[in-house]
This record gives C-alpha cells, structure tokens and sequence, in this order.
C-alpha cells in the first residue's frame, strides 16, 4: 500500500503589514491589550482585488517549486477555506483554472480552523488507496473583508490575517516516513458558540438590511468556551494519534498547533509536556488565518530547518463548529 509523503510545501502572505498600533486608528484597543490577550503584534490583510484563488495560487507555485513537480502532475487539488471568494462555486475550481491543470477534480472543504487537517486526511485517504498519486492540499483564507474593525468588533477584528498555505502530497513505498495517522472529530453542540449568523439560506433574502445594521454577517465568540474546549481537545486529538502507533509525547520532534491564540497554543505544549523547541508558533506575525495557519507554519518551519529527515511531526487543530484533529507524519 503506498504512503503519503510531503513533497513540497509553500506559502504567500499579503504585503500589507496590520501592526497593532495601526489597529488603535479603528478601535479602542492597544498593543500591550493585544499582546497580553493573544500574542500577537501584527498580521497581514490583503489589498483590494487580490482574491483567495490568487494567493493559493503563489502559495502552490511555491510548494510545486519545492517539490521539483510541474503542475500538470497534480491529480487533484483539496482547498479548505471557511472564507470562499464566492458563494459559489469552491475556490478550488478557480485556483485549478489558475494553475491550468485541466480537468483534475478540486473539493473544497469547509472545516474552518481543521480544514487543514481534515483536508490531509482526505488527501492520504485518496493516495492510499491508490486513487491519486499528487494531491494539491492548501489552506486559504481573507478574513480582513468579514470582520467588524471597530471598537464592537475588537475581540475577534484584532485576531485574524489573511494568507494561503500549501502541501504538495505524492505516494512513496516507504514505509519508513511519511503520514502515520490522522484522526478527526466534530461537535455541533456547540456551533453558535463561534460563527457567522449571516448570510443565511435559511432566509430570504439571505442578509437583510438588518442583518448588517445588526451586525450578524460578522463573526461572533464566545472566548472563554473557546479556549475551555480548545485546550482539552487539541492534546487529546495529539495523544490519540499517538496511542495509535504506542508512542508518547515525548517523541515527537515538532508540533505546529493552529495559529488561534498564542495562550491556546501555549496551553496546548504544557499539557503535552513539551519543550518551546519542539512547537513552532508564528501567530505573533500573522495573526489566526484560520485553515491556512497550519501549512503556513509548516512551509516555515521546513525553510527554517526545524524539520529533518526522519523527525516526527504532529499536526493539531481545532476551530468553529466545534470541529478538531490531529495528524501524525514522520518526516
């Protein structure tokens, strides 16, 4: 049976650099309150007219680069974005366009913050089963046209950034490396607890005048249940990935946790026992960019020689919905 390996990997993040200060022009709000709160300093927001497909398209580029692939050697593409750049259709037919790779499928997934994770089990599952060879997997995301950038807005406005983040995947017989396990779970009990209430297709029209006077096309948290559930079940998702192939905590070399809060990730490395050079975090300079957190922090943290042949690595997620994974890929 073939394995899944990561050929190549790749990011893009918009020039536009959002410091905190900058953040003071629109809200009531500070460096050191942002600081404190999440760990972050700046973040990147697009600049008008550039398009989701767009960045994940430099992002691939990037990551077929590393790979030595062409693009016509991709056999499907897996796009997770809870921020489309239309209703419809996915932004993966467009970024499949973009990169002219005829008519290779392209499934969008909509698993917020996990989309990552649950794309890579999705992308192992095809090449696994002998399905496809090359899966194109990326997370992509522009939050800063959906948030409210004012003082009512704040806790979430002062979170989030834009940028896209890709994997090459292909199919290899060894044994030896590769993705070892991906678990995934969801918890709709608690889906309100961090969403967007509109636009809606339960209503006609799906946003109303006020709706937007109300400001339910913006997203809404409830912070504390966020951080109570996220910091239960992202180590369990890593132990359980673990308790598949008998390992601990202790072997793992790198763990890249969504870019949430940097205190959530935090959180997460004392639960799990783990020394600050065995987590890679880059919130504090991008903010949460949501699905594209995770590969973009892998597509540095392989640049900046964090990850060598062999390492194990785990993956960690968890977002709106509740919805939650972890992976684990030896190097």
């Amino acid at each position: 049976m073939p394995v899944t390996v990561f050929a190549g990997t790749g990011y893009y993040v918009p020039d536009r650099v959002v410091t905190n200060e900058e953040l003071t022009q629109y809200m009531d709000t500070s460096d050191e309150w942002i600081v404190e709160r999440t760990g972050i300093t700046e973040r990147r927001w697009v600049s008008d007219g550039m398009s989701g497909a767009e960045m994940a398209r430099r992002a691939s580029v990037m990551a077929l680069e590393a790979a030595e692939m062409r693009a016509d050697e991709i056999d499907a593409i897996v796009l997770a974005t809870l921020s489309p750049d239309h209703f419809f259709p996915g932004t993966g037919v467009f970024l499949q366009r973009e990169l002219g790779l005829g008519t290779v499928p392209a499934l969008d997934i909509r698993a917020q913050c996990s989309g990552f994770v649950y794309g890579l089990s999705v992308a192992d599952a095809w090449i696994r089963s002998g399905q496809f060879r090359n899966v194109l997997l990326v997370g992509v995301e522009i939050q800063s046209t959906g948030i409210d950038v004012s003082t009512r807005g704040r806790d979430i406005a002062v979170l989030f950034g834009d940028g896209a983040g890709a994997a090459v995947l292909t199919a290899t017989e060894d044994a030896d490396r590769g993705v070892l396990s991906t678990r995934i779970h969801s918890d709709g009990r608690h889906a309100e607890v961090l969403w967007a209430e509109a636009a809606s297709s339960r209503k006609n029209p799906r946003i109303s005048k006020e709706d937007i006077e109300a400001g339910r096309h913006y997203p809404t948290m409830e912070g504390r249940d966020v951080f109570k559930h996220a910091v239960t079940r992202m180590p369990e998702a890593v132990l359980e990935v673990l308790s598949a192939h008998g390992l601990e905590p202790s072997d793992i070399d790198l763990l890249i946790p969504h870019q949430a809060n940097l205190r959530i990730s935090q959180m997460v490395q004392r639960r799990l026992g783990l020394p600050d050079e065995k987590v890679f975090n880059n919130i504090q300079s991008y903010g949460n960019t949501t699905a594209a957190t995770i590969p973009i922090a892998l597509a540095e943290a392989v640049r900046a020689g964090r990850l060598g042949r062999g390492d194990l690595l785990a993956l960690v997620a968890f977002g709106s919905g509740f919805t939650w994974g972890a992976s684990l890929i030896r190097w």
